[in-house]
């Protein structure tokens, strides 16, 4: 399974920091957040981890590089080393494509299209500001729900308030049991009047390799860009995908207010 980390966005909630430090190298505890969200896609069974960037966010390729001088430098401090080995093994499986211009969601996750080619398992897609809290891995949920539907594809959903659904894509759908859902649309940030639900699409998305080909057709949408949720909505016309509510709590850290809720929440973790 191939895993797609898009994290090509210059974070400008977070200016001027993130002139010099990219929003997903911004550190939870003592690693950045972009490490583990690679070794949630890791624990998943992704063997293959696509960070789809931008050529003005450098740093993140380069703390993937593997860095035998720093291992060695480290070597007389266990724990140190440890780390460093760790990081090393873990940077065997990312590699990097660039997203050169700045045109959406959708956009950016069609850039590893030519990695996709002959593909067969369902993609993950885990977005590079967003966490997730939970005792078992997010991810590890989609993919159980897939593999229990034949290895479909599934989105994780989180419920929101009212007030906060024009920020998100939204779901509509036929429930299956508790927290799962046959989709049958997807709205891009609609207005509360026109939105089908209350449950927003939640940083995760397990999806048939062929939302490539829907990508790569899709016109602009929402803010004149190509949108995932677009594509995904003329894909279930043609294949089924399922909506889960997943167990655990997202948080954003692609703005100032969130990152500080990860870093409470993260201090308070046992």
């Amino acid at each position: 399974m191939k895993a797609i980390i898009p994290a090509a966005g210059l974070g400008s909630r977070f200016y001027p920091v993130a002139k010099s430090i990219p929003k997903e190298m911004l550190p939870i505890g003592s690693k950045p957040a972009i490490q583990l969200i690679v070794e949630e896609a890791l624990a998943a069974g992704a063997d293959e981890i696509i960070i789809i960037t931008s050529p003005e966010k450098p740093t993140i390729m380069h703390y993937f590089t593997s860095a035998p001088a720093w291992i060695e430098r480290g070597l007389d401090k266990k724990e140190a080393a440890y780390s460093l080995e760790e990081l090393d093994r873990i940077s065997k499986s990312v590699h990097f494509v660039f997203q050169r211009k700045q045109l959406g969601l959708g956009h950016a996750v069609l850039q590893a299209a030519e990695e996709m080619k002959g593909e067969k398992e369902p993609v993950l897609v885990l977005l590079g500001d967003a966490l997730v809290k939970s005792e078992v891995p997010c991810s590890c949920q989609l993919v159980n729900i897939s593999r229990e539907f034949g290895n479909t594809s599934v989105i994780g959903l989180e419920q929101v308030s009212s007030e906060k659904v024009s920020r998100y894509g939204v779901v509509g759908g036929i429930p299956v049991r508790e927290n799962l859902l046959k989709l049958n649309q997807l709205i891009e940030k609609p207005s509360l009047e026109t939105a089908p639900s209350n449950l927003a699409i939640a940083g995760r998305y397990l999806l048939d390799p062929c939302v490539f080909a829907y990508l790569s057709s899709c016109c602009a949408g929402h803010a004149g860009e190509i949108q995932l949720t677009d594509a995904i909505q003329q894909m279930l016309k043609s294949v089924p995908v399922y909506g889960y509510r997943y167990l655990g709590t997202r948080f954003d850290i692609g703005n100032p207010d969130g990152y500080r809720e990860t870093l409470i929440a993260s201090t308070n973790c046992p």
